[in-house]
């Protein structure tokens, strides 16, 4: 593939996924033969969209870079760094945030790659010289492509704001990309979500296989959800009311309120009975989630999983390092504490009785476990100095996982719950604060507060900062909270305030500014697109 080529434009739609090693993406090689020649029956079609699953797995899915997912919450509000890896340090330190930042090329390079996957595939599908499928069929396919690049210009948009629109399968090499306006970029997500909406199935009508209804496929709730967010963006807040509130009354969906699945035999509760493992599919009780991007071992099923998963490393504390601990299913597996939540958090948040905040969700006290230490075992482990940081902080359960296949807990093979209702509901709580429906906000929020029997808000409470908070209760470990921070414009504002100042001080926020709203674009990019003016993000060198 030529040097030239400024973003990753794959004339082979399908299976491509990111390589762990350090080659330049330049380099890449498509991993499977699915090209436009195939894609001339449902099975070519099929096996292209199954594809873009096995992308965004590998996305979400970098062991080479286990801070990836640290960059989305170090820096914002909720938590700081706990032991770095290096490609999370300009999002707390943003005095070294620049043009070659890592993370910024790896958004814009998978998002631009899988977005020409869903331009080949939307092209093929709809192309009138195809027979020998339906019109739903056709549809539903060309639903599903649309769906996946619109969640990539979603992510595009608020990294970037304005950026290059491709609509179009690129075969050839490119050099005079311009960034397009965000409006232009809004109304290709809505119209392309609009058509999700339509044409993907309802989440009971989705395609089966052997072994039962495919619910990890996508279905029109994830694009009204989507749909949702993107109009909130817009500040269109009566459409994201509307789209909101058509998920929450299509009876398809509840709050999970009553225990459920696996571990009911064990102590626990029924918010963390959702995040077992073996309980987070629709079809293992699991009737909030709306789209779950399930993972299967690849020591059982080959192709299970993508790269290696590194969330429990980043979520679950290190307290393997503690003599006198060890590793347990308990306790969430080995972990490491890539991020530790703030004090804020921790200890200012979650009002008393809030389900949310109980042992089982937020864990908090350790007890020595190891019987080869009889001297300690089974009391409470101390809490000292430097340990607070990442090997005895508490942290969210969400992500605790244990393979007793790989004690050393190297991948996280977890289904991720991408979307659930209880976010819809806070959706829908700020589109309504928006439009000042704050009676009607303060009840859309306390049907989250009744399931986590929480105390009861009134009309009087309902603020964005109020929303923002009640978004961390509910979805820490699950939401994109950069994203989310970026989106309502108070990322600055919300971090200087609640997690300005780290223990220890070398991971505190330094340098942040309104220019880091959004993030740079690649220089790479910039460099290579030698026909046209790529321009810098201000406030970028």
């Amino acid at each position: 593939m030529k040097k030239i080529i400024v973003i990753i434009f794959i004339a082979f739609a399908g299976l491509l996924t990111f390589s762990s090693c350090s080659k330049s993406w330049l380099d890449e090689k498509p991993m499977s033969a699915y090209s436009p020649t195939t894609l001339s029956d449902s099975l070519g079609f099929e096996a292209s969209a199954t594809g873009l699953y096995n992308s965004l797995a590998a996305y979400l899915c970098w062991s080479n870079n286990q801070g990836w997912l640290c960059v989305w919450q170090v820096g914002t509000d909720i938590a700081y760094s706990g032991q770095p890896e290096g490609i999370e340090t300009p999002y707390y330190n943003y005095t070294l945030l620049n043009s070659t930042d890592g993370a910024s090329n790896r958004v814009w390079t998978w998002c631009y790659q899988t977005i020409n996957n869903c331009n080949v595939i939307i092209a093929n599908v709809e192309s009138p010289s195809l027979k020998g499928m339906t019109e739903a069929s056709k549809k539903a396919i060309d639903g599903e492509a649309r769906f996946f690049r619109a969640y990539c210009y979603n992510q595009l948009v608020q990294c970037f704001g304005k950026v290059p629109l491709v609509t179009k399968p690129i075969t050839t090499p490119k050099t005079d990309f311009t960034r397009a306006s965000v409006d232009s970029i809004n109304a290709l997500l809505v119209e392309d979500l609009s058509f999700g909406a339509t044409n993907l199935p309802d989440i009971e009508a989705v395609k089966s296989n052997s072994k039962g209804k495919l619910y990890g496929r996508a279905n029109k709730y994830q694009a009204m959800q989507l749909l949702a967010e993107t109009y909130l963006r817009m500040n269109k807040n009566d459409l994201a009311e509307q789209q909101a509130q058509a998920i929450i009354n299509s009876g398809q969906f509840s709050l999970t309120s009553k225990r459920y699945g696996i571990n009911t035999g064990r102590a626990g509760d029924y918010y963390s009975d959702m995040f077992q493992y073996g309980n987070e599919r629709r079809v293992q009780g699991n009737k909030e989630a709306l789209w779950v991007l399930e993972q299967e071992n690849p020591s059982s099923v080959a192709g299970g999983n993508v790269d290696n998963a590194q969330q429990r490393r980043v979520w679950v504390a290190a307290y393997y390092a503690i003599s006198g601990m060890k590793i347990c299913d308990s306790l969430g597996g080995r972990g490491l504490a890539r991020l530790r939540l703030n004090n804020w958090f921790l200890y200012g948040l979650y009002p008393s009785g809030d389900m949310r905040n109980s042992q089982f969700n937020i864990h908090r006290t350790l007890i020595y476990n190891d019987p080869a230490f009889p001297a300690t075992y089974g009391k409470p482990v101390p809490l000292n100095n430097a340990d607070t940081i990442f090997r005895t902080c508490p942290y969210s359960t969400k992500w605790g996982f244990y393979d007793p296949k790989d004690d050393f807990g190297y991948a996280t093979l977890k289904d991720f719950i991408l979307m659930r209702l209880g976010e819809t509901y806070l959706l829908l709580a700020e589109a309504q604060i928006k439009q000042g429906k704050t009676t009607d906000a303060a009840n859309s929020i306390n049907a989250l507060r009744t399931r986590a029997q929480a105390p009861q808000v009134s009309a009087a409470d309902m603020t964005m900062d109020f929303l923002l908070d009640e978004r961390a209760r509910e979805l820490v470990g699950e939401e994109n909270r950069r994203l989310t921070l970026t989106r309502t414009g108070t990322l600055v504002d919300r971090a200087l305030k609640y997690n300005a100042v780290a223990n220890p001080a070398t991971y505190s926020i330094k340098g942040l500014t309104t220019t880091n709203l959004l993030m740079p674009i690649p220089q790479s990019q910039i460099d290579l697109n030698k026909d046209a003016k790529l321009e810098q993000n201000p406030g970028y060198n």
